[in-house]
């Protein structure tokens, strides 16, 4: 019998005691049928609603806003949080490996689960009960939407800025990339010459590094408005 959750009190016991449930909160680690392919399909279903949903209730919004409006909602570390708050990890089957190095609490595993139970309900219950489903896991989230200006991404408005001004565009460059392969650390640099700027960041993808070294530049130039 599944385990009572924050999570599983928002499903019907048809969804929470069927096999795609379980297939849905299996991690790879545990071998056999696991939550990838569950995965797939519930990041497409999730992406479509949360599109569905920002389409029309936010008609003020040009293309470029609603994708950035959606993917400040689906990005991971969103779903990780809302994964964590409804005791997502406290359901998931692990390998031994995994249980001993605490990923039932680990951001990408929580975010790889939920989008598979997304899946899941949506083979079992199909769209609108889905829609309901992922409207009710986002709550404030989709009610209290934030100005789309405000989601831009550090190397967008650093660039921007830059080009405003006519001041020559950033150049960023890979410092190093250390660690085993599932868990590198990357540092990248950003150089801005004409204003004599050079700021170096870490992150766990090349492209997170670069962002983090642009919002640093950003932070040194005070009327950039970061």
């Amino acid at each position: 019998m599944t385990r009572q959750t924050r999570l599983t009190r928002l499903l019907p016991e048809e969804v929470t005691r069927s096999d795609l449930f379980q297939q849905a909160i299996t991690h790879r680690s545990m071998g056999g049928r696991n939550n990838e392919r569950l995965e797939f399909l519930g990041d497409s279903v999730l992406n479509l609603t949360i599109s569905e949903y920002l389409f029309e209730h936010a008609p003020q919004a040009d293309e470029g806003d609603l994708s950035r409006l959606r993917s400040s909602l689906v990005r991971g570390e969103s779903l990780a949080e809302i994964g964590l708050a409804l005791e997502l990890g406290d359901l998931l089957r692990l390998g031994s490996g995994e249980l001993k190095s605490g990923g039932y609490r680990r951001k990408s595993i929580i975010e790889d689960a939920l989008e598979a139970i997304i899946g899941a309900v949506y083979l079992i219950k199909g769209q609108a009960f889905t829609r309901e489903f992922i409207h009710e896991l986002f709550g404030d989230r989709l009610t209290t939407l934030p100005d789309p200006k405000t989601l831009k991404d550090p190397k967008s408005r650093l660039q921007e800025w830059l080009q405003s001004r006519g001041a020559d565009v950033p150049d960023y460059r890979l410092l190093s990339a250390r660690g085993k392969a599932h868990n590198m650390t990357f540092k990248a640099e950003c150089r801005v010459p004409s204003l004599d700027i050079v700021t170096e960041a870490e992150g766990s993808s090349r492209r997170k590094a670069e962002q983090a070294a642009a919002q640093k530049a950003l932070d040194s130039i005070p009327s950039a408005d970061a």
